[in-house]
Formats: C-alpha cells, sequence, structure tokens
C-alpha cells in the first residue's frame, strides 16, 4: 500500500507542474499566473476539489505520442467562493498553449454538466491558443459541445468568463455565449482573426491591444463586461459579483445583513436634479443616495456610457439598477445603450433579482447613422426585456420622461409593478420646445418677437403638461413623492412585492427582435 500511495503522490506531483517548471517561469514573466494559482487565489483557502487531473490526450500522430501531460491543458473542479459552492475550469498554458483537444473539451463538459446538475454558478478562467490543431475535427466537435452546454446553462446558472491570456477564433465563441466577460488589461487578447490575417486579407495593420485588448472590448465592441488591471483584481470582482448573485434560477439571491438605515433620507436628493431642464448631473449620485451606501457594482462602466447599469444592495437585499445618464448625451437611448440594457434587464429576470429603475431620458437618439443601423429594432429589444421580465420592477422618473422611451424605461404600461416620479419630472410626448414648434406655429409666425413668444409658450406649456401630475391621475405613476422619500419607500416595496407571482402565456419561446 505504501509503494501505492507513494505512486499517487508522484503522479499528483507531476499534474500540479503542468506543462513544466520551465514554462511556469514563463507565464511568470509574462505576468500571469498558472491555472492552478489562479484558482488557489480565487476559491476560499482549501476548498478545491480537482476532476480528472490524470487524464492524457488520445491523439498519437504529429509527434504527440511523446507529450503525454497530465490534464491536458486544463484543470476543473468545484469549491467554495465565500462558502458558496462554484464550479471552474482553468486553462492551462503551460501545457500546449492551453489548446482545446477532445479529452480537454470532455473534462470542461463534465465540469459545466455538474454544475448544471447541482445548481451552482461555473467560472472559466480562459487562456488558450485556441483549437488543437493536431488533433483536427475533434477539437471543433468539442467546441460545439462547450458551446452547447453554455446554451443549455444560459438562465439555468450563472456562467461568468475570464480572459487571462489570449483567446481566438471558435474560443472566443464560449465566453460570448456566458453572462459576463472580464479581460485583464495589456496580457489578455480576444479576437477571431489576429493581427496577421487581418493585414494579409485587408492590409490593414492594427496591433493586438487595439484589435481586441481588455480596453478595446470594454469601450468599443462591449464584448467585455469589466477590463480589470491585474488577474488580482479580476477574480477579486468576480468574487463581488457572484455575492449579488443568487446559485441558479429557482433560488432567491443571497441577502447581506444591512448596515444602511432602510429609512435614510438623504438630503442632497433634493438637489441633484438642476432646475435648468437642459443642465446635466450624475446619475450615480442618485442611485448612492437611494440604495445601500457603497453597494453600486456598475457593469460595463466603459461602453454605452449614456446608460447605466449594475447591481446594488436595498436594505441587504441584491437588486439590478439600470439608469439613464444625464451626463453623456443627455441619457438618450440609442442602439449600444438599447443592446446594454435588455441584456442586463433579461439577465436580472432569469436570476430573480428585482430591478430598479432610474429615469431622465429625453427620447432615442436622433440620426441618419441611428436610423439605418436599426434603432427601432435595437430599441425594441429593452422594450421585449422589461416586457417579458416577471421580477419586482420598480421605476422612479426623476426628470425628462419624453416618448417612447418613457415608455420603453419600465413604465407601467409595461408591467412595471411600482412607478413613481420626483416633483421635478416631466412626462409628455416630447420637449416643451419641440412640442410648442408644432402646437403653437401660426402664432409664433404672427408674433411680433417669436422668441420672446416661444418662451412664454414653452412655460405654459411646461407648467400645463409637462408635468408628473397628469400621470398620476390616470393612475399611470403610483405616486410622486420627494426625493429624500425614496429610499425608505422602495425598501417598502421591495418586502411588499417578495411573493410577487407572475404568469406568462404558454409558449416555447417568444422571437426578440435581436
Amino acid at each position: 500500500m505504501e509503494d501505492r500511495i507513494d505512486e499517487l503522490e508522484a503522479k499528483r506531483d507531476r499534474a500540479q507542474k503542468g506543462g513544466g517548471e520551465a514554462r511556469i517561469e514563463s507565464q511568470h514573466e509574462k505576468g500571469k499566473m498558472t491555472a492552478r494559482e489562479r484558482i488557489d487565489y480565487f476559491l476560499d483557502d482549501g476548498t478545491f476539489n480537482e476532476f480528472d487531473q490524470f487524464r492524457t490526450h488520445r491523439n498519437h500522430k504529429f509527434g504527440m505520442e511523446e507529450k503525454q501531460l497530465p490534464g491536458d491543458g486544463v484543470v476543473t473542479g468545484y469549491g467554495e467562493v465565500d462558502g458558496r459552492k462554484t464550479f471552474v475550469f482553468a486553462h492551462d498554458f503551460t501545457v500546449f498553449g492551453g489548446s482545446l483537444g477532445e479529452v480537454m473539451a470532455e473534462k470542461i463538459c463534465k465540469v459545466m454538466d455538474k454544475a448544471m446538475e447541482v445548481g451552482a454558478p461555473v467560472v472559466g478562467l480562459n487562456d488558450s491558443a485556441g483549437a488543437r490543431i493536431q488533433e483536427g475535427v475533434q477539437s471543433l466537435s468539442g467546441f460545439g459541445e462547450i458551446f452547447r452546454r453554455n446554451t443549455e446553462a444560459s438562465g439555468v446558472i450563472p456562467q461568468i468568463s475570464a480572459i487571462m491570456g489570449p483567446c481566438a477564433g471558435g474560443a472566443v465563441y464560449s465566453p460570448a455565449l456566458t453572462d459576463f466577460t472580464f479581460m485583464v488589461k495589456d496580457t489578455s487578447h480576444m479576437f477571431i482573426t489576429g493581427p496577421d490575417v487581418i493585414k494579409t486579407v485587408t492590409g490593414e495593420e492594427v496591433t493586438f491591444e487595439e484589435l481586441g485588448g481588455a480596453t478595446t472590448h470594454s469601450s468599443t465592441s462591449g464584448v467585455a463586461h469589466f477590463a480589470c488591471e491585474s488577474e488580482e483584481e479580476t477574480l477579486d470582482d468576480i468574487r463581488r459579483l457572484l455575492s449579488y448573485l443568487p446559485p441558479n434560477n429557482v433560488e432567491d439571491p443571497p441577502r447581506v445583513e444591512p448596515w444602511d438605515d432602510p429609512d435614510r433620507a438623504d438630503e442632497s436628493l433634493n438637489s441633484v436634479v438642476p432646475d435648468q431642464p437642459r443642465k446635466p448631473y450624475d446619475m450615480r449620485d442618485v442611485i448612492g443616495g437611494v440604495l445601500d451606501e457603497g453597494s453600486f457594482f456598475e457593469v460595463q462602466e466603459d461602453f454605452a456610457k449614456n446608460i447605466l447599469v449594475g447591481f446594488a444592495r436595498l436594505d441587504g437585499h441584491s437588486v439590478g439598477v439600470v439608469a439613464n445618464q444625464p451626463r453623456v448625451n443627455a441619457g438618450t437611448l440609442d442602439i449600444e445603450a438599447s443592446e446594454k440594457a435588455s441584456r442586463f434587464v433579461r439577465f436580472c429576470d432569469a436570476f430573480n433579482v428585482p430591478i430598479v429603475s432610474f429615469v431622465d431620458v429625453p427620447g432615442f437618439l436622433p440620426g441618419t447613422d441611428q436610423e439605418h443601423g436599426g434603432i427601432i429594432r435595437h430599441g425594441a429589444k429593452l422594450l421585449y426585456a422589461y416586457s417579458e421580465a416577471t421580477v419586482p420592477l420598480l421605476t422612479i422618473i426623476t426628470r425628462k420622461a419624453y416618448g417612447g422611451a418613457y415608455d420603453v424605461m419600465a413604465s407601467k404600461h409595461l408591467g412595471a409593478d411600482v412607478n413613481y416620479a420626483w416633483p421635478t419630472a416631466e412626462i409628455a410626448v416630447m420637449g416643451p420646445q419641440g412640442a410648442v414648434n408644432i402646437l403653437y406655429s401660426d402664432q409664433l409666425e404672427a408674433a411680433d418677437d417669436p422668441d420672446a413668444r416661444r418662451e412664454e409658450l414653452i412655460q405654459e406649456y411646461r407648467e400645463e403638461f409637462a408635468n408628473p401630475y397628469t400621470a398620476a391621475d390616470r393612475g399611470y405613476l403610483d405616486d410622486v413623492i420627494e426625493p429624500t422619500e425614496t429610499r425608505s419607500r422602495l425598501v417598502s416595496d421591495l418586502e411588499m412585492l417578495k411573493t410577487k407571482r407572475s404568469e406568462l402565456p404558454d409558449k416555447k419561446h417568444g422571437n426578440i427582435p435581436i
């Protein structure tokens, strides 16, 4: 027995070394951790249970018969994050560059299947050269099996991807199918075709970072939800994200012990909205004044900045936040903002996270670029997402809510449960200036001083129509409240809505305007 135990220990030691000391050192020289170091850092100490550490590839061609390395390029298993079960797989770049072959795919699929069976999140730490050329179609088959599981798990368990190195070709589609993607600045890259191929085909010269770096994908393409300064920050942020999420779609998000007074009345909210209708302000100040102090964890901070999304807490409960941002393009909805918000709303709805929407929207962004780019179709995505949501929906209109954008932003007409407006709210078909130009064109033409008359009419229109009381009279608002009341009212409403039940028509699935 002792000989067998010694043999086991030797095999385990060999598996721990991956591709060997030289390749581990090379990984460190690039400023990157190894797969095992990442898992050890990410999971609670001493909780990792590994699957299949002795598996090796089956290919015996192209010189591969001499390269039987335990683990076959990926470390898989489960552990705990803040005491909650979490499954994980981490590509081992020291073994065949983390390239995906048949056995490696089987290992990843196994851990995903097990996560689905027990109802726990799965986190993929990607650091791979892509498909393993020596294995041909088996490698492509492996990608397909992973993609199918990503799709089956969507909306059932949270799926989180971290890009810790290269991620190219077909490998990019697994992270794209997951719920959230993290990237590390300077050391991680994602693209379908690399710079060399692009130069050959199009003649365009582009660097890895410009083409598919963390900054590019977090600010321009929207592929990445987070761009982090280091691997450690990436793993810390994933842990924080998981703290807001339930383990699966049939459980509620975890509640933490509240640290903020549920009846706190932040007096700064009374002055956060400027008296001048066109003057910008930062909606983050509103979010911070209403929700639990310091709890807002913003998602896609650098993409479509005219809308804010993220997670926060309300009296210790997890909530999703969707908010127009008046500081950027006056908070208008455009193509990118609509896509960003609609996907976030659908995630929250899938995982039982109530949604709090802060509204200050003058409409959809005008322009031929937007119309030709399909703003009608993309804007409809957000309308669809709110309309199909069955989680508690709480909406606060802080200032403008004009035109179709009023409807789209979690209005009562789409099924929102609680709708409030501050006294500063203006709810109308369009802004006062545009309305006056249409309604009183004859008067303006006949006026001795058209500009002065226009200002008078704008003020009359604002007082009579662009206020929250007409909507409140119709029942489209549940109340017009003082800004300082907002927090306590939402805390009470969220408690009231925790037993909400919704029935949707039976159907296989809807056809969202993708």
